[in-house]
């Protein structure tokens, strides 16, 4: 496949990608360049797309890898936890990407394209009518609500929800987690439900 790389090209490039104007995380307590284990934590986590394919035994990853990995580092040197993060790039399109992670413009080599791969999960959904009281608004905080839904699943919103709104909301997931199941995108037991 053109224009894909294993886990090490990937961790190479970015290294390059960061190596101009990059601080590195304000803290200290976080590695300015990630790992491979990161990487597969970030992808475990939702914060980096699954590899696109395989090459015998080694994922292959490209660009838009390329640019959430950036972009999650770029926003942790602005100081910002992952978990608001993964609330900011989650869904992001390839242009959003783009702009946090400002990536330096590099040519296509010869032959090179990389089409991004269909997102249906990018589009935004059809909400229903909102309730007499109205939609709440995120609020300006950083602070998310992250609910684990099974199979690894985990969904992140930008507002703190009440009880009643997490038992609403994950039985309102079950379908979501039945396409995943379907399509096998959880993670599941040995009898095959989702851990």
């Amino acid at each position: 496949m053109v224009g894909m790389w294993t886990m090490d090209e990937l961790v190479d490039r970015v290294r390059q990608a960061l190596a101009a104007e990059y601080a590195g995380a304000p803290n200290g307590r976080v590695r300015d360049v990630p790992d491979r284990r990161a990487i597969r934590w970030y992808t475990t986590t939702g914060l980096v797309d699954r590899p696109s394919g395989m090459r015998g035994r080694s994922a292959l990853y490209g660009p838009r890898h390329l640019a959430q990995i950036v972009a999650v580092k770029r926003r942790q040197a602005q100081g910002h936890s992952l978990a608001a993060i993964q609330a900011e790039l989650t869904g992001a399109s390839d242009a959003e990407l783009a702009a946090v992670a400002q990536l330096p413009v590099v040519a296509p080599l010869s032959g090179e394209s990389s089409p991004a791969p269909a997102r249906f999960w990018a589009a935004a959904p059809s909400l229903p009518a909102a309730s007499s009281s109205g939609p709440r608004r995120p609020a300006a905080s950083t602070e998310v609500s992250g609910i684990t839904l099974g199979g690894g699943a985990v969904l992140v919103l930008p507002v703190r929800l009440s009880p009643g709104d997490l038992d609403a909301v994950t039985a309102a997931a079950a379908p979501l987690l039945a396409l995943l199941h379907d399509r096998g995108l959880l993670i599941t037991t040995e009898d095959g439900s989702p851990s």
